[in-house]
């Protein structure tokens, strides 16, 4: 998908290798006492590109972790932060491990020590690489990790910058959970704001009435969901998890269905009548959207000519393989790529690191300051409205809303939109002004890759 790309630019074949080899990727082995004996575990920390620092990326813990995968995720984070300019490199990390298989207490002894491996080389620092959660970890690995880092360097006062995703108790930032769920409704409506993609797509109109498919009812694919469902008006007719999938064309309802899991494990015996023992079968069933919310390579060459959406984003990281992408392409669907479409994680984690280096929260300098300017006002109108007798008073929902100053969440939520709407604008313009390019993950990849050439440039590479 690179190389497509870059030959569709005018790089010398000094700068496009610059960019397309990761920087550099170190492997640690450690031993943790555990169970009356010592037992040694493989982790990585990849780091692709430093055209701008700290580099950033999360740390996944899962058996499937390798060089290449962590390699292959650091370059989609170089990708991902230049297009929607959050001003970092691209980073990823992993460690090779089933967390399932560990009590919490054993837990925090391996990740404080894969922590302290990393942070003696300074793979995990505020002004040089800063993780982030992904598979198999959340907000108590982070506040782990902060902890960890923060013991080895008491006199830093920018400490918990070194990680976000952290709990909001621990320097976290309101949002942050949701972040890349709400980033897949914030670009879907960008997208449905384009005229020119939705016809493309073969659709209509906005997200109200859109049957939607969902593949994985992880943090990202319920949050996805859920503001779909509630929010936009779009019809979840699709669930797929590991044990199965449920399907009802007339709508299934996201929050029984999350609470189920959470209570089973799984889908298995929500509902006979919605069941569907082959969940990925249900990948293939009709809907207007399919988010693929969980593992890489989902549509792949077996099912790609199948698949029946009209519209395909990827709010996981590489869950259409490049063979897919081609036949899918071919067949007029439109894919919203993972670079973008799930960039919401960093995007907010991007407002925590600037929250935790400015020691304050968003909005608590200015909210109460603009609350009075916003009484001021209706005062003086409720005063007007008295004086001459005219008899007409504001309605209350209205003099709520205006007078409320914003939140640390509605702020980062104005944020995030903004971002989703600029960088989507960004793909849009190449997608639709050059005749050479006929998808956006293709507009995307040439945006990314000519913002991080020009920041090498600038540097004098």
């Amino acid at each position: 998908m690179f190389n497509r790309a870059v030959g569709l630019m005018d790089l010398s074949p000094g700068l496009e290798e610059k960019i397309r080899v990761c920087n550099a990727t170190y492997t640690v082995r450690f031993g943790v006492r555990l169970r009356g004996e010592i037992r040694t575990f493989t982790g990585y920390r990849s780091v692709h590109s430093e055209h701008m620092e700290p580099v950033k990326g999360g740390i996944r813990f899962s058996l499937g972790v390798s060089q290449d995968e962590v390699e292959a995720l650091a370059a989609l984070m170089t990708y991902k932060c230049a297009l929607v300019e959050a001003p970092f490199g691209g980073s990823k990390g992993g460690l090779c491990i089933d967390p399932r298989e560990y009590e919490t207490h054993e837990l925090e002894l391996i990740t404080r020590r894969f922590a302290y491996e990393l942070i003696k080389r300074d793979l995990i620092n505020p002004s040089q690489n800063v993780p982030a959660p992904d598979m198999g970890t959340g907000e108590r690995e982070m506040a782990w990790i902060a902890d960890q880092y923060k013991r080895m360097n008491t006199t830093d006062i920018n400490g918990n910058a070194c990680v976000t995703g952290k709990p909001l108790n621990a320097g976290g930032i309101s949002g942050r959970v949701e972040a890349t769920g709400r980033g897949v409704q914030y670009a879907l409506r960008s997208f449905f704001r384009d005229e020119d993609g939705v016809k493309k797509a073969g659709l209509s109109g906005d997200l109200e009435g859109k049957k939607i498919i969902v593949q994985g009812l992880g943090n990202v694919g319920y949050h996805a969901a859920k503001f779909l469902s509630q929010e936009d008006g779009s019809i979840i007719v699709g669930i797929i998890e590991h044990d199965g999938g449920l399907y009802n064309p007339d709508g299934l309802d996201v929050e029984a269905v999350r609470s189920w899991i959470s209570k089973h494990g799984g889908v298995s015996g929500y509902s006979d009548m919605h069941q569907i023992a082959d969940g990925t079968k249900i990948l293939e069933e009709p809907c207007d959207i399919l988010i693929p919310a969980a593992l890489e390579g989902v549509v792949n060459l077996d099912n790609a000519a199948r698949v029946q959406a009209s519209l395909i984003i990827e709010a996981a990281n590489g869950p259409v393989t490049a063979g897919a992408d081609q036949i899918l392409r071919e067949k007029g669907t439109v894919i919203i790529p993972d670079m973008y479409a799930n960039a919401g994680g960093v995007t907010v984690s991007y407002f925590e690191w600037v929250k935790n280096l400015s020691h304050i929260r968003f909005g608590r300098m200015q909210r109460r300051q603009e609350e009075s300017r916003h009484q001021l006002l209706i005062n003086e109108l409720e005063r007007l409205s008295t004086d001459k007798d005219l008899g007409w008073t504001l309605s209350p929902g209205f003099k709520q809303k205006y007078l409320q100053g914003a939140d640390e969440l509605e702020l980062v939520r104005s944020g995030l939109d903004d971002t989703m709407r600029i960088a989507y604008q960004s793909m849009a313009d190449v997608w639709h002004g050059r005749d050479d390019v006929d998808d956006l993950r293709t507009a995307a990849y040439l945006v990314a890759i000519g913002k991080v050439a020009a920041s090498y440039q600038a540097k004098g590479l």
